[in-house]
């Protein structure tokens, strides 16, 4: 009766070999033996290309993994969802306390996409260096880089014009011009990820007269295949070299959709390489791609920590959370918990993982997620209630439907996810809400 079940685990070992490979192949673009290796990728510059909100865990810390985020982000690359058909680990918990042996920075060489490898081991149990290096990483804030990013406009990627520079970006990171020159201008020399070298002209001219790059830089649109709406990012490093990447506005599936696996083989090896490891605290193998995962499934172990252990949430509950913004930037949106739910309560039943059902105030802010995690946010200190506070001090009964329709209409205009919940009914008697008995986690509730 054993040898099924060995031949089975053999085939998901297989499995989960062959799509590690197959991405690191995929992805990493390599060769045959002997091919030259790929220079160490510039971490500004990649940390640049990511985004604002990325900041990977360093190497021997302690970190949570999340295999439910991970199936999430070959979910989103393959831009397809898990079928039903794809089987199910009940013995792989949703989440895994791994030691983080090694971490890689990569770029696509055909797309110039960023994301990282890392090399996972499960743990039951973990020395006071590594906890110690998670806790350090929390404090320690993101080294804040110079930089500035645009999006191309159809005049920037047209084979006849150049490339617009604002004002401002040009004097905070190019070299100063000579404006005793006429016109004005220099010749700048750019690394990509890839190390390779861009020479442009930059020139101050024209009626009003702007920053331009000129020569070289239709060069470098035809090589790197850029279209209006794609972004390019200039950095200075701490070595004052420029340096220089791009992000691209439509995220196509990688090749390894159709000409190495399937979507279904994809999550079937993540998951079976996740189940492998857990099972005998082997070290394991992951990718990971900022742009194209939802959310980060690598979480440093204090940071997860402190989310679950210093919070106690509750339905009703304020937050806030931090997200990118166009061009590199970052903005704080406020939001409310309404539900504490299972994602998917048949694979992933008492998951952690996006199971905060929220309604964000601004409802414009259709674009954001109506699930988060619980260290993605940042509880508000002050209460609030879901209920208006009861009006004490009437001496005799008062209509009061006008005033709750009222009431409830400006609510709802306000922060419309309150029309998804129960609206709060006072007694006419006393002015009082009836309290409902409600489970542990629904703090504030009433009828």
């Amino acid at each position: 009766m054993k040898q099924p079940q060995q031949q089975q685990q053999q085939q998901a070992i297989c499995a989960a070999a062959a799509t590690t490979a197959a991405m690191a192949t995929t992805a990493a673009g390599s060769g045959c033996e002997g091919e030259k290796k790929a220079p160490a990728i510039n971490s500004e510059l990649w940390h640049a290309c990511a985004g604002p909100l990325v900041s990977l865990p360093p190497a021997g810390s302690l970190v949570v993994y999340f295999p439910q985020g991970h199936s999430e982000q070959v979910a989103a690359s393959m831009q397809k969802d898990v079928d039903a058909h794809v089987p199910s680990y009940p013995n792989l918990p949703s989440k895994l306390i791994c030691l983080l042996h090694n971490v890689t920075l990569h770029a696509d060489p055909e797309t110039d996409e960023v994301y990282a490898q890392m090399t996972l081991q499960p743990v039951t149990s973990y020395g006071k260096e590594a906890l110690q290096l998670s806790e350090l990483a929390l404090k320690q804030a993101r080294p804040q880089t110079e930089f500035f990013c645009k999006t191309l406009t159809a005049s920037d990627t047209s084979t006849h014009g150049g490339f617009s520079v604002p004002r401002r970006a040009a004097e905070k990171i190019f070299p100063p011009l000579d404006f005793t020159m006429q016109p004005p201008a220099q010749e700048l020399q750019a690394r990509d990820l890839h190390d390779n070298v861009w020479t442009f002209r930059h020139i101050y001219r024209g009626q009003p007269k702007r920053h331009l790059l000129t020569t070289g830089w239709s060069l470098f649109v035809s090589g790197k295949r850029l279209f209006a709406g794609d972004s390019v990012i200039f950095v200075r490093d701490e070595k004052q070299q420029l340096l220089l990447g791009i992000r691209r506005a439509n995220r196509q599936p990688p090749n390894i959709s159709s000409s190495v696996l399937s979507s279904d083989s994809m999550h079937i090896g993540i998951l079976a390489a996740a189940a492998h490891a857990a099972a005998n605290n082997s070290p394991f193998t992951i990718f990971y791609n900022p742009r194209a995962s939802p959310t980060e499934f690598v979480i440093p172990f204090a940071k997860y920590q402190k989310a679950v252990y210093s919070n106690q949430i509750s339905l009703g509950m304020r937050f806030r959370m931090m997200f990118e913004t166009e061009e590199l930037g970052t903005r704080r949106y406020m939001g409310t918990i309404t539900g504490i739910s299972d994602l998917d309560p048949v694979r992933w039943k008492n998951s952690q993982w996006r199971n905060l059902q929220v309604g964000w105030d601004e409802s414009a802010a259709g674009e954001r997620r109506n699930r988060v995690s619980i260290w993605e946010i940042e509880p508000v200190a002050a209460p609030f209630f879901i209920c208006p506070p009861p009006f004490f001090g009437a001496k005799r009964p008062r209509q009061l439907d006008d005033e709750s329709s009222e009431m409830e209409n400006l609510l709802k205009r306000a922060m419309p996810w309150l029309a998804e919940l129960p609206i709060c009914k006072h007694s006419h008697a006393v002015g009082v809400p009836e309290i409902i008995e409600q489970p542990q986690h629904a703090k504030y509730w009433c009828r």
